[in-house]
This record gives C-alpha cells, structure tokens and sequence, in this order.
C-alpha cells in the first residue's frame, strides 16, 4: 500500500489495502492478502514467502525523494529478478516502469480524472477481454518509456501506455480498478479545489459511466494464475 492520504476523508473510507483485497476476493474468495503500508515503512520481510504482490495507487509521486520509495524502487527490482508475478495500479504502475528503467512524466494534457474508457492493445496470453474497458481514473504523472522487455497492452485518454505487461510476471495498469463507484463520486467532490473547477466538471460528467469493475478484476486473478503456471495458491 503506497496510499499517503490521511486525511479525514481518507480516514472514512477502506484504505487501499482492503480495496484491492476486496477486488480479487471478489473474483477468488479463498486468496489470502496480506497487506504491507510501504509508505510508512512497513516492507514484507521475504517476498518469496507470497505467490505475488500488488503496488497500489497514491497521491505522491514516483519522483518523490522519500526512502520508502526508493525501498520500494528496490524491492520491485529484487521480484523482477526473481520474476515473482506483480500487478502495479497508478502509482505501483509508474513505479514498477521506472524502477526497471523506464520514464515517468507530466501527462501534457493534464488531469484524467473520473471515468476513462481504455483501448485494448493487442492479446493478452491470459484470459479474454473487450476491446474497450471502463476504468476510473485520477493521474496528471503517467509512462513516457516502457522499461526493457515490457509491451503495451493497453492506452487511454492521452496515454500511450494506459498498461503493460513484461515477460510472464508483471501487469499494469495507470487506472484503479480498486475503486467503487461511490468512492469515485466523493473523490470528485474531495479534489476539486485542487484540481479546479474545469477538470472537476468534466469528471462529474464523466460518472455518467461506470467502471468495468468485474471484468478487469478478472483480468488481475487470471493474469496470477497464468503467471503461476498452474501452480496451486
């Protein structure tokens, strides 16, 4: 969990440990997840005691001078190399591509931020999806250049690379699948003085949609079995 909201009205709602455990217990209800605060320190002792890991969304960015990022950075280097499959939303998407040697920058169109429908690039070698996906968004950072060996699988409004997959253990996306539709909905009316008044605008116009939230859950479940080989959780 890279969250560092605590605001009150971070205080009120799941934090996103329990979001993305929720998400695949929705799909796998006998997974087990346990959840690491990164951003306040807490690092799993070995990483190879799990079948895979998740890097979750947040508000600070992946150029932050901080020294969990910079664990984090190291951590995701140590399960690349050991190929432990990780799926890296938002935040954990941008990390996990510069980490590995990728770049990280300004999106020049600015905010994408409510509701965003994703263009599927390519096949992906597990399970099926559409050639659109709903996703709810809130990013002004996104990947400019995917690290070594990593492919598009999929892009977004005024983002080239909206996911991507690298090798047979890791898969990204820049969205969040984690989040409701509720949840959405405040978060629109939380950030709106800070992103302004226009791109708050078009975001509530924009949850005129709802999130494909089962269909890319499915994506993440199939994505750690395929990456597993079979191989029992």
């Amino acid at each position: 969990m890279t969250n560092t909201d605590e605001s009150d009205f971070a205080q009120a709602r799941p934090k996103d440990g329990e979001k993305f455990a929720t998400l695949v217990k929705e799909q796998r209800p006998a997974w087990d997840c346990e959840v690491f605060a990164v951003k306040d320190g807490e690092f799993p002792e070995d990483i190879q005691a799990f079948d895979g890991a998740m890097i979750t969304g947040s508000p600070a960015s992946v150029h932050d001078d901080a020294v969990w990022v910079s664990r984090l950075f190291d951590l995701i280097r140590e399960m690349d190399a050991a190929q432990l499959p990780v799926f890296g939303a938002c935040f954990g998407h941008q990390a996990i591509a510069l980490a590995l040697g990728g770049a990280v920058g300004r999106n020049p169109e600015g905010w994408v931020h409510g509701f965003a429908l994703t263009d599927s690039v390519g096949a992906l070698p597990f399970g099926d999806r559409p050639a659109q996906v709903g996703l709810y968004a809130s990013h002004i950072e996104q990947v400019t250049e995917l690290p070594e060996g990593a492919e598009v699988v999929a892009s977004g409004p005024g983002c080239r690379v909206g996911g991507y997959l690298k090798g047979r253990h890791i898969f990204t996306t820049q969205y969040h699948p984690e989040m409701k539709d509720d949840f959405i909905a405040d978060l629109v009316e939380f950030t709106a003085d800070y992103v302004g008044e226009e791109v708050t605008a078009a975001a509530r116009e924009s949850l005129k949609n709802t999130a494909d939230r089962d269909v890319f859950g499915r994506q993440i479940v199939q994505f750690f079995e395929w990456a597993r080989d079979g191989k029992s959780f």
